[in-house]
């Protein structure tokens, strides 16, 4: 080298030039102050510095932005990345925006470093010269903020390497903004960008007056306004003249039936493969909405077709039936060598075919990009507009999978699933993610099934696998994971509640969110708001209409409206043709008809648990305490070896201790209290806000049993539990406990301020019964008759109240119906 005379006596090289430049610092200095900018560019110059470390690069300049040079344009394009993502989060630990533009070539410079002497009056210790140089200023000059661009060399270079990033590689997004010139450099010089899709603008950059589009004669500015306008006038003189009438008066949300796949290709793997292609890619729309296949076979069996195949006419009469709009009939045939996918789309008023269009592909791998293809042309012709169609919509290859194979494996799942073949279901799903083990949907099915069978680790471990391929699910089915998220590891029914609603919100037509938020608004005691969701489910298009029904009945009984849910359960019955359910049980015995309650209880299997806790509470409502330690000894018989359940039942066994129908000791009461607190405690259990409910419920039956030491020895366990974990329900009822535990240490008025505090519209039922025994206690005897008159009118709450897996229903319908006794007692004095 030659110090620093300006001269190098090596060749030039080829390397990576990297020019980054931190957006509107001045102005984030004038906003923040001296002393916090300072200590803001010490913690960027740190970043810069262990990013050098890591990628390989050497720092050249840092006067205004920075200018890097590396060996290789993968390190170069590393740095880059790794820069944006760390520069983000140095500004969201300040609360503020931080991001800088980048641009990155790759052409041959010159290099030297500069004598000790220059480097100790200011100079650079190595100097960069050449054309490369002024070209990557160029690119970053043009980028917008956070933008990262490349040259062509760049470009291929980094591209052919992407795979050394691993799976960050696979994120990024490549995007070609076309040919520029800038001035001072000869020749069309072709842009990229790269980065990420969350973080990238992925927009055109800015032009400049150093900077501007490489654009022929013909589309210059001046030109173009005169070919516009000579245009325009044509095609709008033609656009009236022939302007066509809307195929089908298709409005936002309304209901399409979804036609078999006419398959004329001979293979049989593209029937339900491809059937359920069309179905996800039509899901994921907002503005149609495809009636599902267990409706659409419900509605079948109504015809007296079922297992027929959903034909041409069939569709149309299902169509007519439901009040859907339109028919789609997709096919899929061989022309001329190559794969040819079709829509057809039918007005079900007219049978005629309103309009057609199709995608041909070359080969089976073309056939998911075919079916994306003519459904969104499908839904831009229903009158969806196409903005809406880019931004709802990803490929099917990255919503669902690229194997046909699994693909296959999932619609076989699927119909085995709603006929009830679980087993079937879960070998088939599991098929599904051994296709493809970033199938997304599979996990969630699995999921399910899971769920439905009461294993709920076997849930998790599928969700987890879902997690993990969460960037291949539709935005829709990523809120329903995250509402299952929530509920499977222990967010809170009010966290999970509100996953449920705002899904629901979002896709109002997504029956199963407002299914799921009706039922925990029912478990928190917000009836209205319960009912209110349940009505939104409880539609016809919906195919588990009548569980929804089920829902609606629970939430009205619980309201007291035993003649709304009545309805509700025989509007159930109808649909879901069932003669036998627990549900109407409670409703027909809140309203009074106990004879028909037994009548159904009588024909219900021995088997059956639910029904053994209504059996049991209309027992004691007909004053038959035999009959329901008959029924809960049914129930203890048949629980198996789920812990939860067996404990529940044991619970309502001693329910009925503590009103003297049997007779149990300190230790039955204490071994059942701790086995609770220990499930309550273990931060691996499922369900701990549950048990904390159930241990509660357990210390305040022994308090009714008069045993007050061992509700007293439980009670700072349950306490510190209940802060813990801030389940509603839970730390309701060791609020009671400690109400009571406050009676029966001589502090009554504390105990009724207690009680009187969690009444709200939701409280339990019991804090009624504790505060009526208050009121005698502290001598208020008016107030406590009116506690009495609201326990014996609120028999379809005492029902329908769920909390514990419905632990105390028993309980509160003895009080219920006690209370009664006592004021028809009163009447006769």
């Amino acid at each position: 080298m030659n110090g620093d005379n300006g001269t190098s006596t090596q060749a030039p090289q080829m390397r990576a030039l990297l020019f980054t430049d931190l957006c509107d610092s001045l102005i984030l200095v004038e906003r923040i102050g001296d002393a916090a900018a300072a200590e803001l560019f010490q913690a960027h110059d740190r970043l810069v510095l262990v990013l050098q470390q890591q990628w390989n690069g050497r720092l050249i300049d840092r006067s205004d932005g920075l200018l890097l040079l590396f060996e290789r344009a993968i390190d170069g394009l590393g740095f880059a990345l790794d820069y944006q993502r760390g520069l983000m989060e140095i500004g969201k630990q300040r609360d503020i925006v931080l991001r800088a533009r980048a641009g990155l070539h790759v052409g041959e410079v010159l290099t030297w470093e500069n004598s000790p002497e220059a480097i100790k009056v200011g100079a650079k210790s190595l100097e960069v010269e050449g054309l490369a140089k002024p070209m990557a200023a160029r690119l970053m000059a043009l980028a917008r903020p956070g933008q990262i661009l490349l040259s062509a060399v760049a470009e291929s270079l980094t591209h052919r390497a992407v795979g050394e990033l691993r799976e960050r590689g696979e994120r990024l997004v490549w995007k070609s903004h076309g040919g520029w010139r800038f001035k001072g450099m000869p020749g069309r010089q072709d842009i990229h960008e790269v980065g990420e899709r969350e973080f990238a603008p992925l927009r055109a950059p800015r032009g400049s007056p150093k900077a501007r589009r490489a654009v022929p004669l013909w589309r210059r500015p001046m030109t173009l306004l005169a070919e516009v306008a000579l245009v325009a006038g044509m095609v709008f003189g033609t656009w009236a003249f022939l302007r066509p009438t809307p195929a089908i008066a298709f409005g936002e949300r309304d209901w399409v039936v979804l036609g078999n796949l006419h398959n004329l290709t001979g293979n049989a793997l593209l029937d339900d493969s491809l059937q359920q292609a069309f179905r996800i890619s039509l899901e994921q729309s907002r503005y149609v909405n495809v009636l599902s296949d267990m409706k659409v076979q419900e509605t079948l069996e109504r015809m007296r077709r079922e297992g027929g195949a959903l034909d041409r006419d069939a569709a149309i009469e299902v169509a007519l039936r439901e009040g859907a709009r339109a028919v789609i009939v997709p096919t899929v045939a061989e022309v001329h060598g190559r794969l040819r996918v079709s829509l057809e789309l039918i007005d079900p008023n007219t049978g005629n075919t309103a309009w057609s269009d199709h995608a041909d592909g070359r080969g089976m791998e073309s056939l998911l990009g075919s079916t994306d293809d003519v459904v969104a042309q499908m839904r831009a012709e229903l009158g969806e507009a196409m903005h809406d169609i880019s931004r709802d919509s990803m490929p099917l290859p990255k919503v669902a999978t690229a194997s046909l194979d699994a693909l296959h494996a999932y619609a076989m799942g699927v119909k085995a699933y709603g006929d009830g073949r679980y087993d079937d279901a879960q070998r088939f799903f599991g098929q599904a993610v051994r296709f493809d083990p970033d199938f997304a949907f599979a996990y969630l099915a699995q999921l399910r099934i899971q769920w439905g069978r009461g294993n709920p680790e076997g849930a998790r471990q599928s969700l987890a696998a879902a997690k993990r391929a969460a960037g291949r699910l539709s935005g829709r089915d990523r809120l329903y994971m995250d509402a299952w998220d929530a509920d499977l590891n222990g967010a809170g029914t009010l966290a999970t509640a509100e996953k449920w609603k705002l899904l629901g919100d979002l896709y109002p037509d997504y029956h199963g969110a407002h299914a799921n938020y009706a039922w925990s608004m029912l478990s928190v005691g917000r009836y209205s708001e319960s009912e209110q969701a349940a009505r939104k489910a409880a539609v016809a298009q919906n195919p588990l209409q009548a569980m929804a029904l089920q829902a609606l009945g629970r939430a009205e009984l619980a309201q007291n409206h035993a003649d709304a849910a009545l309805r509700s359960y025989r509007q159930s019955a109808r649909i879901g043709q069932w003669s036998v359910n627990r549900h109407m049980v409670a409703a027909l015995a809140a309203h009074g008809d106990l004879v028909g309650a037994q009548r159904m209880l009588a024909a219900a299997r021995e088997d059956d648990l639910a029904m053994h806790l209504e059996g049991t509470a209309v027992a004691l409502d007909a004053g038959e305490p035999a009959a329901a330690l008959r029924a809960n000894a049914g129930a203890l018989r048949h629980c198996g070896d789920n812990a939860r359940i067996c404990g529940m039942f044991q619970a309502q066994s001693l329910s009925l201790a503590s009103i003297a129908v049997r007779k149990a000791g300190a230790h039955e009461y204490e071994q059942l209290i701790a086995t609770m607190i220990a499930q309550a405690a273990d931060p691996a259990a499922g369900e701990r806000g549950e048990w904390l409910y159930m241990a509660a419920a357990s210390a305040y039956l022994a308090q009714r049993a008069e045993l007050y030491d061992v509700a007293r020895r439980q009670l700072p366990h349950l306490q510190r539990l209940a802060k813990a974990l801030d389940d509603p329900r839970g730390t309701q009822m060791v609020a009671v406990l400690v109400a009571n535990q406050d009676r029966v240490d001589g502090r009554a008025a504390q105990s009724v301020q207690r009680l009187r505090a969690l009444i709200d519209g939701s409280e339990l039922f019991q804090v009624h019964v504790a505060l009526q025994d208050s009121l005698v206690a502290a001598g208020d005897q008016v107030a406590a008759a009116a506690e009495q008159r609201w326990l014996a009118t609120q028999r379809g709450r005492a029902y329908a109240e769920n909390a514990g897996s419905y632990l105390l229903q028993a309980l509160n319908v003895h009080d219920s119906r006690a209370a009664q006794r006592r004021l028809d007692a009163t009447s006769l004095q």
